[in-house]
């Protein structure tokens, strides 16, 4: 499921942004970081919390990004089962969302502040 998957988005990404902007690393790295947040405030994280932890994270050593990826995946499917979410039906049901918004998602895009982890 998750090579069909990120080669699915991968589709998606060129399809609705390009190749500069679905290769763009720093970009890639705002937009999931943004939508990790999104994920922990609606499940009940405080803007506190999620400062503590920015702190706590940032004042270690960085990490092997595989093995990140890796834990970044365990967690958030544990995550998920303690939330009754079915991880890969979301997934799925969110890449069926967007593709029919490309039009829409292009032009937010293209409105954002450019170099900016801010999306507006």
């Amino acid at each position: 499921m998750f090579r069909d998957f990120q080669n699915e988005v991968k589709e998606w990404t060129l399809e609705a942004f390009g190749e500069a902007i679905t290769a763009d690393k720093v970009e890639r790295n705002y937009r999931f970081l943004e939508e990790s947040l999104e994920l922990v405030q609606a499940l009940g994280c405080t803007k506190d919390e999620a400062h503590q932890l920015v702190e706590y994270v940032f004042g270690r050593d960085a990490g092997e990004p595989v093995q990140e990826v890796g834990g970044t995946m365990l967690t958030l499917a544990a995550l998920c089962n303690a939330n009754a979410i079915g991880m890969t039906p979301a997934a799925e049901l969110e890449l069926n969302r967007v593709w029919g918004k490309i039009e829409q998602i292009r032009a937010r895009q293209a409105a954002k502040p450019k170099h900016s982890p801010l999306p507006q």
